[in-house]
């Protein structure tokens, strides 16, 4: 028991003494670090979006379902033309058939037979409003799958950086209010890094650790924090 105790007692001790240089330390070196933030809302300049046709066969069938898909993939095809989409920006992939393994296994095997589009545009507008006219395909019999478009800003690497610098400022005016409260003043920046970059639908107070990219919305706010630490005076 009592050499248990002993190192209890010297770790304890290890901890306060720790403490205590860590804050003669800072008291020495005479800084103060703080995190400052900055926002900027913006429009996204970039847009994607995927639909999916699929419809089942049984083995037999499958070349005449193959066929019913590459037709409703054209229909697909002249609807984003025909909304001004450059033939170039839309993507079709191969068609796949998967067996469905869900239906009855008494039963004729069945499959799916799928093929997914994928269109790209620099202007946002038109892939919102294609999206919400997509149910004009399925009245005409097509069985697709819309996902969520994908709403992006090009030009986010020179926003990041000019929030970098208003971060900062940011950081500098905490640091001057919590400096005064002591009697002291904010110096000369000693050194500053960047946090990761939160790209928010409007409004939102959702962030991680990790950064973000909220991808569902047109109009966006991007926001970056810096850590600073100044001498003071």
């Amino acid at each position: 028991m009592l050499p248990a105790f002993v190192l209890a007692l010297g770790l304890v001790a290890s901890a306060v003494i720790g403490s205590y240089t860590f804050y003669q330390v800072r008291s020495l070196d005479n800084t103060l670090s703080v995190t400052g933030s900055a926002t900027e809302d913006v429009k996204a300049d970039a847009a994607k979006w995927s639909v999916s046709v699929t419809r089942s066969a049984v083995e037999s069938t499958i070349p005449a379902v193959q066929m019913r898909v590459a037709n409703d993939t054209k229909q697909i095809i002249d609807f984003f033309t025909a909304a001004g989409i450059p033939a170039d920006k839309v993507l079709v992939s191969p068609v796949s058939v998967d067996q469905d393994y869900s239906s009855d296994k008494s039963a004729p095997r069945t499959y799916q037979v799928r093929e997914q589009i994928t269109v790209q545009s620099d202007d946002p507008q038109i892939i919102d409003k294609l999206s919400k006219d997509i149910g004009t395909l399925a009245q005409k019999g097509i069985i697709l799958s819309a996902y969520q478009p994908e709403y992006y800003v090009s030009t986010l690497p020179k926003i990041r950086v000019a929030l970098i610098g208003k971060a900062v400022s940011d950081a500098r005016a905490r640091a001057v209010e919590i400096a005064s409260s002591t009697g002291q003043s904010v110096g000369a920046l000693k050194s500053a890094s960047s946090g990761v970059v939160q790209v928010m639908a409007p409004n939102s107070i959702e962030v991680s650790d990790y950064g973000m990219y909220d991808t569902s919305t047109i109009d966006k706010r991007v926001m970056v924090t810096a850590r600073a630490t100044f001498f003071l005076k």
